[in-house]
């Protein structure tokens, strides 16, 4: 089946897809108030299984059970593994707001580690781009007036491992079936989960373990979302997209979780959401095919 471009259509795919992992991510905060975040993560993938099978076989793509790269498939599980972990606990522990701050700088991450893993280089408006990033994050966790705490640093750690995971999906994204790239992290993560649940372990209500699969169906949907708008539109126009997660989670930071919102957090998340969007545009446009 081809796909005729519609870079508009595209657009609203991404929405879609942000906007459902930002009420995931909501998801992660409400029931951590209650639950170990292992606990979380290991019910959300179960969820996950029967929905990632699902999309496999309809899809006809299940290719290959052995990964091609086994040693770069065994890093990839490791990564998501320990992101998954810092990633939820920051959300458990840091206002929306400031969490989402922390971690949008991915791109900027990214720009930086494709140096030494992809043997990119960094011109100096992108240079200077990062160097922008970093001030919004300083903006942000204001360390000058609160000392840093875990939280803040397990949310550096889940932007920092987020954006070797790209790294490494670059490297093995078009050499692996998909089988390899979706299940192998999730049962990775899930047989993780398992070894520690025991020791963690709460007894959930039923309303929580509706949440958790409620969280899975968030993250399936989103990822069905994410492939539309890569087919309609070029990752200049989808990429941007993400930027919609700190709106909703801010507004659902303040609005439900009570969290309070400053002028100076704005002006910080401002300036990491332009400085990131730069360097999509920036990348998007050097990688683009010149005119003969």
């Amino acid at each position: 089946m081809s796909f005729r471009p519609d870079p508009l259509r595209g657009a609203f795919y991404a929405l879609g897809c942000f906007s459902l992992f930002s009420l995931a991510d909501i998801t992660t905060k409400f029931l951590g108030a209650e639950y170990h975040v292992v606990q979380i993560i290991f019910f959300s993938g179960i969820a996950g299984f029967p929905l990632i099978f699902l999309q496999l076989i309809a899809s006809n793509e299940t290719g290959s059970l052995r990964p091609v790269l086994p040693m770069l498939t065994l890093a990839r599980v490791a990564i998501i593994l320990v992101n998954g972990l810092t990633v939820a606990y920051a959300f458990t522990a840091l206002p929306l707001s400031e969490a989402y701050a922390i971690f949008f700088m991915m791109p900027i991450f990214i720009c930086v580690l494709a140096v030494p893993f992809l043997g990119e280089r960094i011109d100096l408006p992108r240079g200077l781009a990062v160097v922008a990033g970093l001030v919004g994050v300083y903006i942000v966790l204001k360390p000058d007036q609160v000392a840093l705490s875990l939280p803040h640093v397990s949310a550096l750690s889940g932007a920092l491992l987020g954006a070797l995971y790209y790294i490494v999906l670059r490297k093995t994204g078009r050499i692996e079936s998909r089988a390899v790239i979706m299940l192998y992290p999730m049962l990775g993560q899930v047989a993780a989960m398992a070894l520690v649940l025991p020791f963690v372990y709460v007894p959930m209500t039923a309303h929580h373990l509706v949440l958790t699969w409620l969280m899975a169906l968030e993250i399936f949907g989103a990822s069905l979302f994410i492939i539309a708008a890569y087919r309609h539109a070029p990752a200049v126009v989808v990429a941007p997209m993400q930027y919609v997660q700190i709106i909703v989670a801010t507004l659902f930071g303040v609005l439900y979780f009570h969290e309070p919102l400053d002028l100076r957090t704005v002006i910080g998340i401002a300036v990491i959401i332009a400085a990131g969007i730069y360097i999509i545009i920036r990348s998007n446009k050097r990688l683009a095919p010149q005119p003969a």
